[in-house]
C-alpha cells in the first residue's frame, strides 16, 4: 500500500494555494471595476457559494476518496455516458483558462518593472512563463510539488501582512456604503470572483495521499475556503480602503501593487508585485501539476493509471504540450478580464453538474439534500447572472463559452463513437 504523508495542514495548503494562489492577484481589478468599493461583498458572495459547494466535495470524498477527484464524483453521480464525459473535458479546458488567467496576471505584474514596454510583451511574458512550467513538468517537478506547503505560507503570509499594514491607513470616505454601487453590480462581480474559489477541487485530487482521507479532506475543504474568504475580504478592504476606485479601475491587472503605494510608497509597490509574480507562478505549476493533467488523462484513457503519481505527464507528454499550447493561445486571443469571466463560467457550470450528480448519490453519501438544492439553486442564478451581464458587455465571450461547452459534448461524443472507450471509477471507501 502507498504511503500517504500528506496530514490536514498539508491538504489545507493544496487548497489555499490553487485558490490564493493567483485568485487575488489577477481578479481584484476587474471585480472592483464592476463593483466598486463593494467588491468586498461580492467576494463573501462568491465564498458562500463556493462553500456550499464544498458541501457537496466534502461528502462526496468521504464516500468516494479518488485521485480523480470531481472528475470521480461526476461519473459516481451522472455515470459513464457523454455528459460525465463531456463535463471532464469542460474541466480540463476550465484548468486551461486558469492557467491563461494566471499566466496574464504573471505578465501584467512583471511589466510593472517596465512601465514604457511595448504591448506585445504582454504576450510574449505570458507565453514564456507557461514554456518555463511546461519544461519544468516535462523534466519532473516533485521538489516544486514537496515544497507547497511553504509557498503557500509564503505568499499567504505577504497578504495577511498587506491587509493589516493596509487597515490602518484605511481612509473611511473611500468605504462609504453611499458608494455602493447597485445590487446587480455586486452580484455580476460576485459571479465573475467565484473563479477565484476554484482551487479548494485540487484538495479532492490528493485523496490517496492523505492520512484518514474521510476525515481530513473535509475539514482541509471547508477551512480553507473560509480561511481564503477571510484573506480576500481582508485584502479587498485594504485596496479600496487605501486608492479610490478610478485609479484601481487604471491599474486593474497589478491592482494589489498599486494599492500598496499609499501606505508602503513605492517599496511597497515592487514587493506586491514580486509577490504576485511569486504567487501567480507557483500556481502556474501546481495547476499544471495537480489539476490539468489529471482531467487530460482520464479525459484520453478514461481513467488513472493503477498506480497513480502527481506526475503522469511522464504517461501523456503530448497532453502537457496540447495543454500549454492551449493556454497560449487564450493569452493572446483575451484579455485577462475576459478571461476570468470565461473561468468563472466553466466552473459554475462544473458545481453545478458535481451537485446534480450528488443529488442522485447523496443517499449513499449520507448527505442532505436540501444543501444540495442550494448549491444547485445557487450555481444557476450565479450562471445566469454572469451570462445576463456577457449579454451586455461582451457577446463574443458569451457565444465563445456556448462554443466552448457544445464543443466538450461534441468532442466526447465523436470520441466514444470512434474508440468506444468507457469512464472507469476508482475504488469505494465505506464509511
Amino acid at each position: 500500500m502507498k504511503n500517504k504523508k500528506l496530514g490536514l495542514w498539508s491538504a489545507i495548503s493544496i487548497g489555499i494555494g490553487g485558490m490564493v494562489g493567483a485568485g487575488i492577484f489577477s481578479i481584484l481589478g476587474t471585480a472592483c471595476e464592476i463593483a466598486g468599493n463593494a467588491v468586498y461583498i461580492s467576494f463573501i458572495i462568491a465564498g458562500a457559494l463556493a462553500l456550499f459547494s464544498t458541501y457537496s466535495y466534502a461528502k462526496l470524498s468521504m464516500r468516494f476518496p479518488s485521485a480523480g477527484g470531481p472528475v470521480e464524483f461526476l461519473i459516481r453521480g451522472l455515470g459513464d455516458n457523454v455528459l460525465s464525459g463531456a463535463f471532464n473535458t469542460l474541466l480540463w479546458v476550465g484548468y486551461i483558462f486558469a492557467l491563461a488567467l494566471y499566466a496574464r496576471a504573471f505578465a501584467a505584474y512583471a511589466l510593472t518593472f517596465f512601465p514604457n514596454s511595448p504591448a506585445y510583451n504582454m504576450n510574449l511574458i505570458s507565453g514564456g512563463i507557461i514554456v518555463l512550467f511546461t519544461i519544468v513538468n516535462f523534466i519532473g517537478s516533485e521538489a516544486m510539488g514537496k515544497s507547497e506547503l511553504f509557498i503557500v505560507t509564503v505568499k499567504v503570509g505577504v497578504l495577511i501582512l498587506f491587509a493589516g499594514i493596509g487597515s490602518l491607513f484605511i481612509k473611511p470616505q473611500l468605504l462609504s456604503v453611499s458608494k455602493w454601487t447597485p445590487a446587480s453590480s455586486i452580484l455580476f462581480a460576485a459571479a465573475v470572483v467565484f473563479l477565484a474559489y476554484e482551487g479548494f477541487g485540487l484538495i479532492t485530487n490528493a485523496a490517496e495521499d492523505v492520512k484518514n482521507p474521510i476525515k481530513t479532506i473535509p475539514r482541509a475543504l471547508y477551512l480553507s475556503v473560509i480561511m481564503v474568504i477571510m484573506i480576500y475580504v481582508g485584502v479587498s478592504i485594504a485596496v479600496i480602503g487605501n486608492l479610490p476606485v478610478s485609479e484601481i479601475i487604471k491599474a486593474k491587472d497589478y491592482a494589489l501593487a498599486e494599492a500598496a503605494k499609499p501606505f508602503l510608497g513605492l517599496v511597497g509597490f515592487k514587493a506586491i508585485a514580486i509577490a504576485a509574480m511569486f504567487s501567480t507562478a507557483s500556481a502556474i505549476n501546481a495547476t499544471l501539476y495537480g489539476g490539468a493533467n489529471v482531467s487530460y488523462i482520464i479525459a484520453k484513457y478514461g481513467e488513472l493509471p493503477r498506480i497513480f503519481e502527481r506526475k503522469v505527464w511522464g504517461k501523456d507528454i503530448e497532453g502537457l504540450f496540447i495543454t500549454a499550447g492551449l493556454v497560449i493561445l487564450i493569452t493572446d486571443l483575451f484579455d485577462l478580464s475576459k478571461i476570468a469571466m470565461l473561468g468563472s463560467a466553466m466552473f459554475l457550470l462544473i458545481y453545478l453538474a458535481v451537485n446534480i450528480g450528488h443529488l442522485r448519490v447523496y443517499k449513499r453519501t449520507k448527505a442532505n439534500p436540501y444543501i444540495i438544492w442550494i448549491s444547485i439553486l445557487g450555481s444557476i442564478i450565479a450562471f445566469i447572472v454572469l451570462a445576463y451581464y456577457l449579454v451586455n458587455t461582451s457577446m463574443i465571450t458569451l457565444i465563445t463559452l456556448i462554443a466552448i461547452f457544445f464543443a466538450s459534448f461534441l468532442v466526447e461524443w465523436i470520441y466514444r463513437a470512434y474508440n468506444n472507450r468507457s469512464l472507469k471509477v476508482r475504488r469505494v471507501i465505506k464509511i
